[in-house]
């Protein structure tokens, strides 16, 4: 049985313990309202401006000039995985979650014959994946040193991505992240970046398929909203991963919270308990000595 000293000194440095991860919870909530903003205000930009992209891209996307951007190389042997994760823990499963599946995906590709690299953004991804993939590891970026990420982050990724396909370095790039869904749950996701994914032909009420004009032509639109594309999709899923990241964090702490307030009343029960049979055992040696007297 631990000493009541023992005993105290468990119960302070779980008290400290629990100021800790309450402090942080409360630190992760503040900054989860203004990622969580960024986020949904960058959704439905993101969205309209890939559904444009593939609208207009659907147009070109024969022509033997059309941008490699748009329809890629014309092979399917090297893949690129982009994979945005956070540079701290402290997180739950967030980290974990996208490890995971970034691994699976990569398994699933080499077991198909094909050739895989990997760009990790954020320390947790590259540690994660390096402890199996780190042969497939090109390029590793970490923002641990940035209070609020912003479009030049992206545009910074997205021009080494745009390198590495004029170099002919991969075939089809994926980008893999955690989209957040609620403060609760982070769902891990991917999207194909290059080539641009093309939505079928749609066609109108009465069957007939919509026509647009464009000045200039359309390759002259695609080359300047290609990259800008890419980059604001990366910007995306960073805001997406920084509120999935707060998020995240705000719930394992408050759970360490609530289990540090149990574990101070189980040792605070086994303290008193301890305490009581220590006086006693002392009474009975007072009363016994008493009487042998």
């Amino acid at each position: 049985m631990p000493s009541l000293k023992a005993l105290r000194g468990r119960i302070n440095s779980v008290k400290s313990t629990r100021k800790i991860t309450q402090a942080m919870k409360m630190v992760a909530a503040a900054k989860l309202r203004r990622a969580q903003a960024q986020a949904e205000a960058a959704r439905p930009f993101a969205e309209r401006m890939e559904r444009m992209l593939a609208s207009l891209g659907s147009a070109v996307a024969g022509s033997p000039d059309a941008p490699r951007m748009l329809v890629g190389t014309g092979a399917d042997r090297v893949h690129l995985l982009v994979v945005v994760t956070a540079d701290r823990g402290l997180a739950g499963p967030f980290n974990t979650n996208v490890g995971r599946y970034a691994r699976a995906r990569v398994r699933q590709l080499e077991s198909e014959g094909k050739t895989v690299k990997v760009l990790t953004l954020g320390r947790k991804g590259a540690a994660y994946l390096k402890r199996e993939l780190a042969s497939r590891i090109v390029g590793e970026t970490s923002y641990a040193g940035v209070k609020r990420i912003s479009y030049a982050e992206a545009d910074e990724v997205a021009n080494r991505i745009t390198t590495m396909l004029e170099a002919g370095e991969f075939d089809v790039c994926t980008l893999i992240y955690n989209r957040f869904r609620s403060v609760i749950s982070q769902v891990a996701s991917e999207q194909q970046l290059i080539p641009a994914p093309l939505p079928a032909n749609d066609t109108t009420a009465a069957g007939a398929t919509a026509l647009y004009e464009y000045e200039p032509d359309e390759e002259t639109i695609l080359a300047q909203l290609l990259p800008k594309n890419l980059a604001i999709q990366i910007y995306r899923a960073l805001l997406e991963s920084a509120a999935g990241e707060h998020g995240a964090r705000m719930t394992a702490m408050d759970n360490a919270t609530r289990n540090a307030g149990e574990m101070i009343n189980k040792l605070t029960l086994n303290y008193n308990r301890t305490r009581q049979a220590n006086i006693t055992k002392e009474l009975i040696e007072i009363i016994s000595g008493a009487e042998a007297v």
